[in-house]
């Protein structure tokens, strides 16, 4: 190792290609001729990498992927504090970012361990860029639930969402993905499906939800990347009961309590919470089959 007990060492994350390995990092190589040790999400992929790049790995290499993580976490840490640099990298992109990673970083982080990056190829934000949609404000929402209802109760939760949304998802899903966003945020909002990003075969589909769900029904390949436009806006005047009802509920199904979710679609919509509350009252009630009145917001 390069340091000592009294010299903490150095957890680099490093960014590797996404297709193309001639986008690899400059620094990616070296890092690697010069790490104690290599975590790698595959060490078979990572082979493959290193000689595409000619590069020896200098130092030990062990594995680091999803079922192993846990377990893994703290030999890492204990070769930080001995003062070993650590360089971790995944199969494509970014660690962390829905690959392994997140439990090194907060556990490095908890012992004050210095915490750097290569920056590297990212699928998301090479998404975004190619998409043709706003990229102003976007959110990342990483992979959807595999279950049907889970999947679309999670798109439902971002129906509203004015930023744009990125998703990740895998080839044999991707039919049924897209069929869910069309349930969930209407025929025609548009989208992208970006395919084989940097690859031989990279392909970008844009259009409505509902022309890509229709593409997508013949079979799809590939590593993909789905890019969302965010929810149109709204004057508030165009917003009726039945919709800040069908808000309220949505979160709610999600887990927030009533109380917060009214004020959540309240601000939403730019109405006051008692209009919100109102219209979720007077639902309930006429589910009930009788008038009353709302008690308050707590």
């Amino acid at each position: 190792m390069t340091g000592s007990a009294d010299s903490p060492g150095t957890l680099v994350l490093a960014g590797t290609p996404i297709g193309d390995v001639a986008d690899a990092p400059p620094r990616l190589a070296a890092e690697l001729a010069s790490a104690d040790v290599v975590a790698a999400e595959d060490t078979r992929r990572l082979r493959r990498l290193t000689q595409a790049l000619g590069v020896q790995v200098g130092g030990r290499v062990v594995s680091y992927f999803e079922g192993n993580e846990s377990a893994r976490t703290p030999e890492l840490v204990e070769a930080l504090v001995g003062g070993a640099r650590v360089l971790l990298v995944t199969d494509a992109g970014m660690p962390s970012v829905s690959d392994p990673g997140y439990r090194l970083v907060a556990a490095a982080v908890e012992r004050d361990i210095r915490v750097t990056a290569v920056p590297g190829p990212s699928a998301v934000l090479t998404a975004l860029a190619l998409s043709g949609l706003p990229v102003d404000r976007f959110c990342f929402e990483g992979f959807l639930p595999r279950k049907a209802g889970e999947r679309l109760s999670r798109l439902k939760e971002v129906a509203g969402d004015r930023r744009t949304l990125v998703y990740f998802e895998a080839p044999h899903r991707i039919a049924d993905t897209l069929a869910a966003m069309v349930e969930a945020f209407g025929d025609e909002r548009r989208a992208a499906v970006c395919r084989e990003l940097t690859k031989t075969y990279e392909e970008v589909r844009r259009g409505p939800l509902m022309d890509l769900a229709a593409w997508a029904a013949d079979g799809v390949r590939g590593e993909i990347t789905v890019v969302v436009e965010g929810a149109p806006e709204k004057d508030a005047g165009e917003i009726g009961p039945d919709e800040l009802v069908r808000r309220v509920r949505v979160r709610e199904e999600a887990g927030e309590r009533r109380k917060e979710a009214i004020a959540a679609v309240a601000a939403e919509a730019g109405l006051p919470k008692r209009e919100v509350f109102d219209a979720v009252v007077a639902a309930k009630n006429a589910d009930r089959g009788g008038p009353s009145k709302g008690k308050g917001l707590s």
